[in-house]
Formats: structure tokens, C-alpha cells, sequence
């Protein structure tokens, strides 16, 4: 396995010095982030590492030297918008730019995409489905045709008031996942693969990992550490936050020795990026950068 961490974290970085801390911290690679220019709509989006806006073979060739100079690789590239939203402009606007970061990734040498599935956060995972139909076979067709494969994330993506009462990315649990590859059995659509999700979801993470072990192409490093006291009082149907609280690797419940076991149980030999969204090492650039070297300190015991 290879130790990276995820580029949103940093977003005041340019690519360059994103790739030059990455070096000199000892990093292996870094899932870089490929949202378009302009205005996040939510914390750790709208983050642009690689602008994939008319990008061409010249500036693919300008990256792929930074990251060989670097020593640094790419574990993936990341964009996480909603292609399932019940916008249409909306959504096609997010499904074009994915097509966008899906031909950019061979022109870099890159072959996993990162995003999310999508939802209508006000419909049932079933009433979903039609437009999971619509939208996702011509996008893992695209992928098959790149020689990309596609890393789902199983965020549930319900953690504001807005995002209620489904969440905003279907793929969050293993039956949908089942469901998913049984109506798309390509080999180019699968995970990128969170245990901290699953922790606040009262699912094994470890448990899934044999029967999608060749589904999983990317792995998140993240925790989430469960308020016990606070859920007693508003129970799991209050919003998450309400009761849980993302954590750096090692200060949540996630057992890291078990699950990087059970990785390497499954033959999982590809990238674990960390991804820092823990509030109490977000004050500063500084607090972020020490956020990166406790977690890399902290995984380094379990992936050399």
C-alpha cells in the first residue's frame, strides 16, 4: 500500500507546493482535487489542484514532470458533486465536468477517478434508481473507453439541514453497493472505500472488504469518533452531526491494525489517502499541515 493524503485539505496550495509538502513529508502520492474554478458550494469542494477545463496533452505533460521531479504520484483524481441531483441543469452541469476529469486522467498517467454516485435526497434509494440507470452506465462506459475505473465514495453525504432526509450520495451502505455492481458489472466501476462512514452508520467496516475486495480501488483514511451520551438523547434519526464527529486517523473508533489487516487479508495493495475533515485541527494552515503529519505518523506503524 501506498500513503498519501487528499489535496482538498490544502486549498490555499498551489499544485506545486501541494506536491512539494507531499515530498518533503515523505508521502507517496496525493489524490488530487478537480472541482471547477469558482465558488465552493459546501467545505472541502470547489478545491482545484488540476483544472481540467480545456486541459491538453501540454498540460498534462507539465504535471506528470512536477510529480516525476516530485518522486510524488497520483492516487487518484478527486470530484465530488451530486450527479444525481434533482436539478437537471444542475446535474448535467456536474456530469459534463466529470466527463472532463475522467479523459483528463489518462492524459496523466491516472487511472482512478473519485466521486460520488449522487442522489435526490428527498426520494427513497428506490425512486432514485431510475436515474441511476440514466445517469451512471454512459459515465462507466466513458471510464471502460479511458481505461479509467471509477472509485464511488460511500459518504452518505447527510450532514446538513439541506441534506435531508436521504443524504446526497445513494452508495452508502453494502446492499446498495451489491445492487449497483449487479446492474453495472463493468470492472471499471467501483469503491473508494471510507471506513469512518460506516463506523457512524453502525456497520462492520471490515466485514464488506472480501466480498468487494475487487471492487475497491482507493481507500480513504478518516474516523469518526460516536457521542454515545448525545446520541441517548436524540437518537439516530437526528442529523449525524447531531451525535458523531470526524476524527484524524487514531482518535475515532476505527481499530487501524484490524482494518488495514483485513485490507491486506483481501490482496488490497493500492493507495490510503488521508483525509483530514476534523474541525479541531482546522484553525490554521499550520494546524492542517500538523493535522497530515500526526496522521501519516500515526498510519506509518501500519503501511512502511
Amino acid at each position: 500500500m501506498k500513503l498519501g493524503f487528499v489535496s482538498a485539505i490544502l486549498p490555499e496550495f498551489s499544485l506545486e507546493e501541494v506536491v512539494a509538502f507531499a515530498a518533503a513529508e515523505g508521502f507517496a502520492c496525493v489524490e488530487l482535487m478537480c472541482w471547477p474554478k469558482g465558488k465552493a458550494e459546501r467545505r472541502y469542494a470547489g478545491i482545484t489542484h488540476v483544472d481540467v477545463d480545456g486541459f491538453d496533452r501540454a498540460a498534462a505533460d507539465r504535471v506528470r514532470q512536477l510529480m516525476q521531479q516530485s518522486g510524488v504520484g497520483i492516487s487518484g483524481l478527486g470530484y465530488y458533486p451530486n450527479p444525481l441531483a434533482p436539478d437537471a441543469e444542475e446535474a448535467n452541469t456536474y456530469i459534463e465536468h466529470l466527463e472532463k476529469v475522467i479523459r483528463a486522467a489518462p492524459l496523466l498517467g491516472v487511472d482512478v477517478v473519485n466521486t460520488f454516485i449522487g442522489r435526490d435526497w428527498t426520494r427513497s434509494v428506490e425512486d432514485n434508481w431510475p436515474r441511476f440507470r440514466q445517469v451512471w452506465p454512459p459515465l462507466v462506459q466513458l471510464a471502460e473507453e479511458q481505461g479509467v475505473r471509477i472509485g464511488i465514495e460511500n459518504c452518505p453525504m447527510f450532514f446538513t439541514d439541506d441534506e435531508w432526509p436521504g443524504g446526497k450520495n445513494l452508495a452508502h451502505t453494502p446492499a446498495i453497493w451489491r445492487r449497483m455492481f449487479e446492474e453495472i458489472p463493468s470492472a471499471a466501476f467501483g469503491l473508494n472505500y471510507d471506513p469512518s462512514h460506516l463506523v457512524w452508520q453502525q456497520i462492520d467496516y471490515c466485514r464488506p472488504l472480501a466480498e468487494f475486495a475487487e471492487r475497491i480501488f482507493h481507500v480513504h483514511a478518516k474516523d469518526a469518533k460516536v457521542n454515545r451520551q448525545r446520541l441517548d438523547e436524540v437518537g439516530v434519526l437526528a442529523p449525524p452531526l447531531a451525535w458523531h464527529t470526524p476524527k484524524l486517523p487514531g482518535l475515532g473508533e476505527v481499530n487501524w491494525g484490524k482494518f488495514i489487516s483485513a485490507l491486506t487479508d483481501v490482496g488490497y495493495q493500492g493507495p490510503v489517502c488521508i483525509e483530514v475533515e476534523d474541525r479541531a485541527y482546522e484553525g490554521d494552515l499550520e494546524s492542517r499541515k500538523r493535522a497530515l503529519r500526526q496522521s501519516r505518523s500515526f498510519l506509518n506503524q501500519y503501511i512502511g
